[in-house]
């Protein structure tokens, strides 16, 4: 078989070919063919193979961000119970409907014990929030820097909850005079105290929301 054989063969009539030509033409065809099935199949296996690394790296992250929650499971859960009971220890100094009228009345003996007149004890309209109730009282109140502050040292020592807002302390322009003998001073406040939201209003405001 000589290099003129190779250059006349006829593609059309692949028959014709000398029996060595035939050979190495299906020798090359069969290698071609399983180059490519390789090819495709491996190609496969490999977006498989790259998509199972992904999934495994995403499931190892997962398992390690489990793995702390669980190691830190006790000390959470102690955290927890901590805030509850600092949450009930709040809520238990909130009045409820029954015990704010009296605590109004304790708030006024404070003044009064104080030495402080009170012009003006008015308490407001209630605001309702998620878990309690707030009431905002208009004080004014006559006297001295040291009643004033033997007031205000009071109210906070209450064993209810009250806040003190908006203080205002100007000279009465009567320039009369206190048990002291000191010019009587005028304090303006806002007090607000919180009563606990019972389960019935509760239910009235998601009826309402609803």
């Amino acid at each position: 078989m000589n290099m003129d054989a190779i250059n006349n063969l006829d593609f059309e009539d692949v028959g014709s070919w000398p029996t060595p030509i035939k050979i190495i033409s299906g020798i090359l065809l069969f290698i071609l063919i399983v180059a490519a099935g390789w090819w495709f199949h491996h190609k496969g296996q490999q977006e498989q193979l790259e998509m199972l690394q992904a999934k495994e790296q995403e499931l190892r992250t997962s398992f390690e961000f489990k793995q702390k929650k669980a190691a830190n499971l006790e000390a959470l859960q102690a955290q927890l119970e901590d805030i509850k009971q600092s949450f009930g220890d709040l809520l238990k100094r909130l009045p409820d409907k029954t015990e704010v009228a009296g605590l109004l009345v304790d708030i006024s003996q404070q003044g009064l014990g104080s030495g402080l007149e009170f012009e003006l004890f008015k308490p407001g309209k209630e605001t309702q929030s998620e878990f309690y109730v707030e009431l905002p009282i208009e004080i004014r109140v006559t006297g001295d820097y040291h009643s004033f502050g033997q007031f205000v040292s009071g109210v906070a020592d209450l064993p209810r909850i009250v806040t003190q807002h908006n203080v205002k302390i100007y000279k009465d322009r009567t320039n009369s005079k206190g048990k002291s003998g000191e010019p009587k001073l005028i304090m303006e406040s806002i007090a607000k105290t919180y009563r606990y939201m019972d389960d019935s209003e509760g239910e009235v405001e998601e009826v309402a929301v609803q």
